[in-house]
C-alpha cells in the first residue's frame, strides 16, 4: 500500500501531506458541493489553474492551524487563489444546495 506521501494523486493535484488535506471518502461528498468553474457556465470563463481540491486543502490548513493567509506553505496553491475562492463561500455564493 502507498504512504501517504507516495499515493498517486489526481491530475494536477499535489500530493497528500499534512493531517487536514481531504481523504478520498471526503472528496467524494466535497466536489458536488462546490460551484461549477468558470470555464462551465453559460457565461464562461478560463479553466481554473488549481485543482479544487488542493485549494480545499489548504482552506482546511487555514482554519486548522489559524495561520495568516500569506503564510500558506508553498505546496498550496497561492494565497490569492485560495482566499479567492473561501470568499463567496462564506458570503454564501459558493456552496451548491443542489449538486
Amino acid at each position: 500500500m502507498y504512504s501517504i506521501t507516495d499515493r498517486p494523486t489526481p491530475a494536477g493535484c499535489r500530493s497528500r501531506r499534512y493531517p487536514t488535506d481531504t481523504t478520498d471518502a471526503e472528496w467524494v461528498l466535497l466536489e458536488p458541493l462546490l460551484p461549477k468553474p468558470a470555464c462551465e457556465t453559460a457565461a464562461g470563463g478560463r479553466p481554473e489553474k488549481h485543482h479544487r481540491r488542493a485549494i480545499i486543502d489548504a482552506l482546511r490548513y487555514v482554519t486548522d492551524n489559524g495561520i495568516k493567509w500569506r503564510a500558506l506553505p508553498s505546496d498550496f496553491p497561492p494565497w490569492k487563489t485560495v482566499h479567492g475562492f473561501f470568499t463567496p463561500l462564506v458570503e454564501g455564493r459558493g456552496v451548491r444546495e443542489d449538486p
